[in-house]
């Protein structure tokens, strides 16, 4: 199955002002945050729209409104031989008469800024390929050719904020800035109805880059650099052509079939932004692992990228991040402390050159970090270079293979305790949403937790609003029911008591036996519409620290009570790292 990634892994933070190239942080002048749309020279790089072939139902071209053509003249033949003069003149009334009304022209779409259309008269929409915070990506086929691509259809419902709106408008113009460079995800179309925007995009089949490594069973240190050679090289052109990614992790790789030597393809530039020298970028945006030091810091600009893709080379030679902790507020703290481990297995085993060229893209001044194109001259990532082939630690597979695992078990058992909780445990809670609830439907809504909040005297701003509500809307239907409102606030209660968490074990272990087994996760996850296809083993395997093939209570609780490995709120606000 294609995976074509949305937009529910990357994370943005409140826009802060940028500092003009050269001027000191502690003295500058504080000047006006600025709109998305400011963010690099998009008037001068924006190329012009490319005509949509006849095959490809590209709606750059804005649709036609022309107007239809007129009716053959009535004159003609129109009267009769032996026709009456009354007969006569209605010919005559019927020559002269006004043709067809032009068709009006389609509306012009708020986001795209283009008339709208109605991307299913050109494609057929078919099965879906991944579901994210904004919308959903199918399988979509051209009508007249029968060809297939990727179709991102994003929900303008959630398109909240002209910020939200700007990400969108971007996102396009950067995908077209980019047609035609290898390892770049093509943009096809782009359309625009009274719901949605479609974005249809090259297909790539073969799945994400970990998915291939992991499906190989074997992995050198010459396979790495030669992927690495290929992300970097795909980045330099990016950068070359005034774009940074600000996205870049493994899962925004994906192979174009899957085919042996099928080509990498990088995709989601959601986040991306057209740049110009010197410039300088503040808005906290990202995942976890990932995010450079300067982001935190809130002063960067390109050199963000290499350091990320530092962080995919490191996972890719030993199979985990350089920077962890049990949160996200610890990842962030290792991120700025800089300390990255070279001594633990398999490193003692790599190269000298793999751990050069990784700690010079994890060097923590992006003024001192190698450059891309200092990467891709470097002895190691060189094709016939320094890279061993021989193969590394088969471990190595085993952490990179639950690395990837999403840990669906800790959401399924949050909603067990969710519903076991006691009337006197969540009464205020239970009082909090009702007082939101302010028709009375069992909803909430974001104009009903915007005025919550307000009454409560809790000042968000608007993306803030729209945040907490994306965090909390489990089902993305665009309102927050009860058990989502009681989910998302259980922390109030302090859930990881102990007979929370043994109501929450003994959901899942069915025949009471003390353990929770493959099978019985699977029952569970499949009762609360959390079976996603992953591979149970890889789930057990992140919680069963005794390897025995189940899960105890022990493991359970200590899973529950540590913080998620990869932080699913897309646009939680970071206050700590200001």
């Amino acid at each position: 199955m294609a995976s074509h990634p949305s937009r529910p892994s990357r994370k943005r933070f409140p826009r802060a002002p940028r500092r003009p190239p050269g001027q000191s942080p502690r003295f500058a002048a504080r000047p006006r945050p600025r709109r998305a749309s400011e963010q690099g020279p998009r008037v001068a790089r924006r190329p012009p729209s490319p005509p949509a072939p006849a095959d490809m139902g590209n709606c750059c071209c804005g649709g036609s409104s022309s107007a239809e053509p007129a009716p053959p003249d009535a004159s003609a033949g129109s009267s009769r031989p032996g026709g009456s003069s009354s007969g006569g003149a209605a010919a005559a009334l019927s020559a002269t008469s006004a043709p067809t009304p032009a068709k009006p022209p389609a509306p012009v779409g708020p986001v795209l800024g283009r008339p709208m259309e109605d991307v299913k008269s050109t494609y057929t929409i078919g099965k879906e390929l991944g579901r994210g915070q904004f919308g959903v990506t199918s399988l979509c086929t051209h009508k007249a050719t029968g060809e297939k691509f990727a179709c991102k259809t994003i929900s303008k419902r959630k398109l909240s904020t002209k910020e939200d709106i700007e990400d969108v408008r971007r996102e396009v113009q950067i995908m077209y800035h980019l047609s035609g460079q290898p390892g770049v995800v093509e943009l096809k179309g782009a359309y625009e109805d009274k719901n949605s925007v479609h974005l249809i995009m090259e297909l790539c089949a073969g799945g994400q880059l970990l998915d291939r490594i992991i499906a190989k069973g074997h992995y050198t240190e010459r396979a790495a650099a030669s992927l690495l050679r290929t992300i970097v090289e795909i980045i330099h052109t990016c950068h070359t052509m005034g774009v940074i990614h600000r996205d870049l992790k493994p899962e925004n790789f994906l192979l174009l079939s899957k085919d042996e030597n099928a080509p990498l393809k990088a995709t989601d530039f959601g986040l991306s932004v057209f740049f110009k020298e010197g410039e300088v970028f503040r808005d906290i945006v990202g995942s976890a692992y990932y995010i450079a030091p300067e982001v935190l810091k809130r002063s960067y600009g390109p050199e963000a990228d290499i350091w990320s893709v530092g962080v995919i080379v490191y996972i890719l030679l030993c199979g985990v991040p350089p920077f962890w902790a049990e949160s996200e507020h610890g990842i962030f703290n290792a991120i700025l402390r800089g300390q990255v481990d070279f001594t633990s297995d398999p490193w003692p085993r790599i190269s000298h050159g793999a751990k050069d060229l990784v700690r010079k893209m994890l060097n923590p001044d992006p003024k001192q970090r190698i450059s891309a194109h200092d990467v891709l001259n470097h002895p190691w990532i060189k094709e016939d270079g320094e890279a061993p082939d021989t193969p590394l630690d088969n471990a190595v597979l085993g952490r990179l293979k639950q690395f990837r695992a999403m840990n669906q078990f800790k959401k399924a058992a949050l909603r067990v305790i969710a519903g076991c909780l006691s009337e006197e445990e969540i009464r205020g809670l239970k009082e909090m949403f009702k007082s939101m609830d302010s028709d009375n439907s069992g909803t909430i809504t974001v104009d009903e937790l915007r005025r919550g909040l307000a009454k409560k005297g809790t000042k968000l701003s608007e993306p803030e609003v729209q945040q907490l509500m994306d965090a909390a809307d489990a089902d993305g239907n665009g309102t927050i029911d009860y058990e989502e409102f009681i989910t998302a606030t259980m922390h109030m209660n302090r859930m990881d008591r102990d007979e929370h968490l043994y109501t929450a074990f003994q959901y899942f272990d069915k025949d009471n036996s003390g353990y929770i087994t493959m099978e019985e996760l699977e029952q569970a996850l499949r009762e609360k519409g959390l079976l996603d296809g992953r591979d149970i083993k890889e789930i057990v395997a992140e919680v069963d620290a005794d390897n025995d093939g189940r899960i105890n209570y022990t493991e359970f609780a200590a899973m529950m009570r540590k913080g998620d490995p990869e932080p699913s709120n897309p646009k939680k606000r970071r206050d700590f790292v200001l």
